[in-house]
């Protein structure tokens, strides 16, 4: 016959088995849970293909300093000619300044990842803010905000983002706050509708029987199942980040003095390398905004059918 007891650290046992602590059954479920959703997610091919364009475009900007040094944006000491055409010395070829177009893009990835990650952390996090509100609190509040939302979503996204960033000082926060101050909308609904339909569930009125406030209903049990919603939704938003700070910095309204991808195309446009014919100025860093957008796109709809297979999206 087995016996119950507690040890001196006031942890319960069973016989000679100690029990499980809450902590580390709550890491253990954890664990599992991420092991299980690796499993389901690499049986999708074009997301492991997004995974990999991903990891590959990460290291390469964090070892941009390594790979290139820190003076590859310098115009006074460029190591070659203007506009030389690609060539085993330069594999991109060269800027209207000669420095190297290889270097310039992987300095480039730097800041274009970093701001579309911030702008796409900023939107969803603003849209799930409002979403989780409107769904709980009904009423006058829900019905001004979703109003406020209505007009968000008719307005044109980039010209509301260029309006900001011509008003502000040019510089990356300015395009991390225009981007993700214009793109929350879409994500506010979906939360909204996701919340809706879990205050509808039993165990909600039961806390609130019990006495949970409101703070405790949203935080403890809303926003846990609208987690899943919100990430899927954070992947699919950095690739049009990606792209409206490319379309900034083209339009000439990014941070003059860093590299990025757009800033690359914009100083292609502007050196007259389309009329010349310098292809080579133009396509590397135009092939890296599309490559990076395609392979978030990828992993954010691989993400969206592992958490809600219903979806039945292609593998």
């Amino acid at each position: 016959m087995t016996t119950t007891g507690r040890t001196t650290s006031g942890q319960t046992t069973c016989g000679d088995q100690p029990a499980v602590r809450p902590r580390a059954l709550a890491w253990q479920r954890r664990r599992a849970s991420a092991a299980r959703f690796w499993r389901q997610y690499r049986t999708h091919r074009a997301g492991l293909f997004g995974l990999a364009a991903l990891l590959v475009f990460a290291l390469l900007a964090l070892a941009a300093p390594l790979l290139v040094g820190s003076g590859v944006d310098d115009v006074s000491d460029a190591p070659g000619g203007p506009m030389e055409s690609p060539s085993p010395r330069f594999w991109f070829g060269t800027d209207q300044f000669g420095r190297d177009l290889l270097g310039l893009v992987i300095q480039g990835a730097r800041v274009s990842l970093l701001v579309g990650l911030l702008a796409a952390v900023l939107s969803v996090a603003i849209g799930t803010l409002i979403g989780v509100t409107a769904g709980h609190f009904r009423g006058w509040y829900a019905t001004a905000v979703m109003r406020i939302t209505d007009w968000f979503l008719v307005m044109p996204t980039l010209v509301l983002a260029i309006a900001l960033a011509t008003v502000m000082s040019r510089s990356l926060l300015t395009i991390v706050v225009a981007i993700g101050v214009t793109t929350w909308p879409t994500t506010a609904r979906l939360v909204r509708a996701q919340t809706l339909a879990v205050e509808t569930r039993p165990y909600i009125e039961r806390a609130r029987a019990l006495g949970g406030g409101h703070r405790h209903i949203m935080t403890s049990h809303v926003l846990p199942n609208v987690m899943p919603l919100v990430l899927a939704q954070t992947t699919l938003i950095i690739s049009s980040a990606i792209l409206s700070e490319a379309t900034l910095a083209f339009l000439g309204l990014g941070d003059p003095t860093v590299v990025s991808w757009g800033g690359l195309l914009q100083d292609a446009r502007e050196a007259g390398a389309v009329s010349a014919g310098n292809w080579w100025y133009l396509v590397p860093p135009g092939v890296a905004i599309a490559v990076v957008a395609l392979a978030f796109t990828l992993c954010g709809r691989a993400v969206e059918s592992v958490l809600n297979p219903r979806l039945g999206v292609s593998r």
